[in-house]
C-alpha cells in the first residue's frame, strides 16, 4: 500500500534516511525516526548504493495522466459550484450527463458518463440525490404538527413492559 504524502515528500523522507544511515544510524533506529518499515530502509539504502541519489528520485505516478490539466480542474470545480443555471443549463439540477456535456464544450475533452462519478470524487465532490420536496411545504405547520399531534398517536411501550413468554 502506498503511504499517505505526495511524491516529494515521500522522496524527502527517503533521502532523510538515507543521511541517517550515512550518520551511523542503525536501519531499525532509521525506520522508526522516518516512520517507515526497516524493510524499506535496507531497500532505500541498496538502491542508494546502487544508483545514487537518482535511486531515490520519485518516479511519476503510474497510469495515463489526467485528461484535464490541474489548471483546468480547478476551473472546472469553480463552474459546477456556481451551478448548473449558471453554465447554460435550464435547471440547477447537476447530473454525469450534464456534467460530461459541460467538460466537452467548454474544455473540448470528452469523458464517458460512467466516468464522471470517479472524476467528481477526486476532485472533491460526492454523487446524491437530490431531496424531493413539495414547493407548498410549509415548514411551521409541519413543526406544530410534530409538538402538539405526533405524541398524541405515537404508540408508547406499556409500563409493565415487553411482553414474557414463558
Amino acid at each position: 500500500m502506498r503511504p499517505t504524502g505526495s511524491a516529494a515528500e515521500l522522496e524527502r523522507r527517503r533521502c532523510r534516511a538515507v543521511a541517517l544511515v550515512k550518520q551511523g544510524h542503525g536501519q531499525t533506529e532509521v525506520a522508526r525516526l522516518v516512520h517507515a518499515s526497516a524493510r524499506s530502509v535496507r531497500r532505500w539504502w541498496r538502491a542508494y548504493q546502487r544508483m545514487g541519489a537518482a535511486g531515490l528520485a520519485a518516479k511519476p505516478p503510474p497510469g495515463r495522466p489526467h485528461r484535464l490539466s490541474p489548471r483546468r480542474q480547478r476551473a472546472l470545480v469553480q463552474r459546477l459550484l456556481k451551478g448548473a443555471r449558471a453554465n447554460g443549463f435550464p435547471t440547477d439540477l447537476w447530473t454525469c450527463p450534464r456534467i460530461a456535456e459541460l467538460i466537452e464544450r467548454r474544455y473540448g475533452v470528452r469523458y464517458h458518463v460512467d466516468h464522471i462519478p470517479r472524476l467528481l470524487a477526486r476532485l472533491g465532490f460526492s454523487c446524491q440525490k437530490p431531496e424531493r420536496r413539495a414547493l407548498e411545504r410549509d415548514e411551521a405547520a409541519i413543526r406544530g404538527w410534530v409538538a402538539r399531534d405526533w405524541p398524541r398517536i405515537k404508540k408508547s411501550p406499556s409500563p409493565a413492559g415487553p411482553p414474557r413468554f414463558h
